[in-house]
């Protein structure tokens, strides 16, 4: 078997946010050496570093100083000094240079990137190498520093431990990247690099204004004790929630939810949804029957998970009827048919343990549950 060559790849600022995503991301992989490169280490090593790696992703930088001359330090002469250690090594090394979009700006920050900017680009132009410059907007996700890399990560941190939050404009719009997606584009580009100056473009880009930000954050936190999730499969508010949650703190890893008890065993409504329904479960009593009632629109599913038991269905008009019986050690799903009249029996010797989903919230008001025997 011929074995595949090994790409080493140098990270720079790879104990940074986006650095510390990117690096797990990386040695993910298979066939890659990772080398990072963090502010504990001298610059002067990176000669030598460079002259054994076969490509760069340049995160490190500055971008809050006190002294306005760390910008300088941290954006233009470190990204100078990345760019004469690979014309040192002889070798047309692909790089890829996080910038911002703050690049456009008359600021400090803004001036220091664009000069690291030129930086790669005159590498690019004076040897061919391959270079990648993204201009960033605000990044967001896991491992995102409260107060310091992103106004998503503060929000997200305080408002999961109730820490009050000030917001000087609700209607501020806020052009954001979410850090999984930005990783993918950084691995993706790395391999597909050609000679010169590329600008990389990173979709998709999210925008929300401050106010509505805080709204969505804000309801993850309340479904807890409502038990309602927001919809969180995909785009934006998935980006946000997964982010939320990974700013809390160890204590709420954990939350209780009602417990709803008689003879006849437990219900425990686990999670609810605006438009999907809930998930519960209950348990039942050895020799106990539950259920015993049919319903108009609804639907279920019912999962044993644990325990024996027998369900029975009967047709409300025409009294066709239907047994079936199940049990834990063979995982099978059974509906309840709108229409049909039915129950459930545990006739094990230990409590049945059930799994439900049900098409539509519990409504107490309107049930859509008519009380009928079998």
């Amino acid at each position: 078997m011929i074995s595949q060559p090994i790409n080493i790849i140098l990270v720079t600022g790879a104990s940074g946010f986006i650095g510390q995503n990117l690096v797990v991301r990386l040695r993910e992989m298979p066939n890659i050496c990772v080398v990072p490169f963090t502010r504990q280490e001298n610059s002067n090593s990176l000669v030598e570093l460079l002259a054994r790696v076969d490509m760069v992703v340049h995160l490190a930088g500055v971008n809050r100083a006190n002294d306005e001359g760390e910008f300088t330090i941290g954006n233009v002469d470190l990204t100078t000094t990345v760019c004469d250690a690979i014309r040192a090594s002889g070798r047309n090394i692909p790089m890829i240079l996080a910038s911002s979009t703050q690049a456009s700006l008359p600021t400090s920050y803004g001036q220091s990137k664009k000069m690291a900017e030129k930086t790669v680009q005159l590498l690019a132009e004076q040897t061919a190498s391959p270079v990648c410059i993204y201009r960033l907007p605000g990044v967001f996700g896991k491992w995102c520093k409260p107060y310091y890399n992103s106004v998503v990560a503060t929000f997200c941190h305080n408002i999961a431990r109730n820490i009050p939050i000030k917001i000087s404009d609700p209607e501020a719009n806020l052009d954001l990247v979410y850090i999984d997606d930005l990783v993918s584009i950084f691995i993706d580009k790395l391999f597909n690099m050609t000679s010169g100056l590329d600008w990389g473009q990173v979709t998709p880009i999210y925008n929300i204004t401050l106010g509505e930000l805080v709204k969505q954050i804000r309801s993850f936190d309340g479904c807890r004790t409502s038990l309602i999730s927001e919809r969180v499969g995909n785009g934006l508010v998935r980006a946000l929630y997964s982010t939320y949650v990974s700013n809390l703190p160890k204590q709420k890893f954990v939350y209780t939810v009602p417990v709803y008890g008689d003879e006849r065993g437990v219900f425990v409504e686990m999670l609810k949804t605006h438009d999907s329904g809930q998930f519960s479960y209950f348990t039942i009593t050895p020799g106990v029957t539950r259920g015993a009632h049919y319903h108009h629109t609804k639907t279920e599913k019912f999962l044993v998970v644990k325990g024996t038991t027998r369900m029975r269905f009967r047709q409300l008009v025409d009294g066709d009827d239907f047994e079936i019986v199940v049990n834990g050690d063979t995982p099978q799903v059974v509906d309840s048919i709108p229409g049909w009249v039915h129950d459930i029996k545990n006739i094990g010797n230990e409590d049945a343990i059930v799994m439900l989903w049900a098409n539509e919230v519990f409504d107490r008001g309107n049930p859509d549950c008519v009380p009928c025997e079998v």
